[in-house]
């Protein structure tokens, strides 16, 4: 029997079919020269089924990282390992429940036995647009488990490989959000959960001693399924058309009134792997066109 994450997932899975990302082509992805993008290396990626995810699966393959993806959507995700592959990246797709606490113990060993586990990105995320009175609690535990846990454990699981590297290194990415800095009303569990990331990234290196960090990455909103999935229902709870909900609500604050292309923001992951962002510990990269900080 499916779990209630593993429904969830699926259905959105099957949304995300209607809506075209934009393509990804090789000139786009950003390639550094560092000696730990290697294949003897392990990239392990959530969400990777679709949206960033999927953009930042096939950005870590092109840097010769042994990539593995981890998502419920088994179409999706076999179809990003064949976008991977055909850029001449290794990838590897694993169908993953991240609510369930089984399979994530076997994506990150199915992982290990691909290299050495050296980085993470907990990108996997769903979003549910209610006040916090008319908020679900089955709704709110979902999405902390998704969203909050599972990143946790990921890195629970993942920081002993890291430790046990060459060269005791490792990065832990997590996909923040604008919503991570300043609350919109009527998503009070996806402020939360991603104030709750900033939190994990500066405790993973508090703890990492300079050698496994973790940032967070905060942007506006993304060409995405999950974010143009919501504009119905933001147009409903606030009675105006989806089209003010585009240029209103979610662009209206940003001095760039383009919505960011996932490979936009898988490249900035890219940049917070390499050895050029080796004092990002802790931080946060804040790529939003100046929502939060410009008035």
């Amino acid at each position: 029997m499916k779990s209630l994450c593993n429904l969830l997932h699926d259905a959105m899975g099957e949304r995300a079919m209607d809506i075209r990302e934009p393509d990804i082509t090789q000139e786009e992805i950003l390639v550094l020269q560092d000696k730990n993008f290697d294949p003897e290396n392990v990239c392990v990626v959530t969400g990777a089924g679709t949206g960033i995810g999927r953009a930042t699966a096939v950005a870590a393959a092109a840097n010769k990282i042994m990539t593995v993806g981890l998502d419920i959507n088994e179409k999706e995700g076999k179809r990003t390992q064949r976008m991977a592959r055909d850029m001449g990246g290794q990838m590897v797709f694993i169908k993953t429940d991240l609510c369930k606490d089984e399979d994530i113990e076997k994506a990150i060993a199915d992982a290990a036995r691909l290299g050495t586990i050296k980085y993470l990105v907990n990108i996997a995320g769903i979003q549910h647009i209610d006040s916090i009175e008319n908020f679900p609690m089955a709704k709110y535990d979902l999405m902390q488990r998704l969203m909050l846990r599972a990143p946790f454990f990921l890195s629970k699981l993942t920081i002993p490989h890291m430790k046990k590297s060459k060269d005791g290194t490792g990065v832990i990415g997590n996909m923040s959000s604008i919503h991570a800095h300043v609350c919109t009303v009527n998503k009070p569990v996806y402020n939360i959960t991603k104030f709750g990331l900033r939190a994990l990234a500066q405790s993973i290196s508090a703890e990492g001693a300079g050698k496994v960090r973790s940032f967070t990455l905060s942007t506006g909103f993304v060409k995405t399924p999950l974010a143009l999935n919501q504009i119905p229902a933001q147009a409903a709870q606030r009675g105006i058309t989806s089209e003010a909900v585009v240029t209103d609500v979610m662009m209206g604050k940003s001095r760039i009134k383009e919505m960011m292309a996932p490979i936009e923001v898988a490249n900035l992951f890219i940049f917070g792997f390499s050895r050029y962002a080796k004092y990002l510990v802790g931080g946060d990269l804040l790529f939003d066109g100046g929502i939060v900080l410009t008035y």
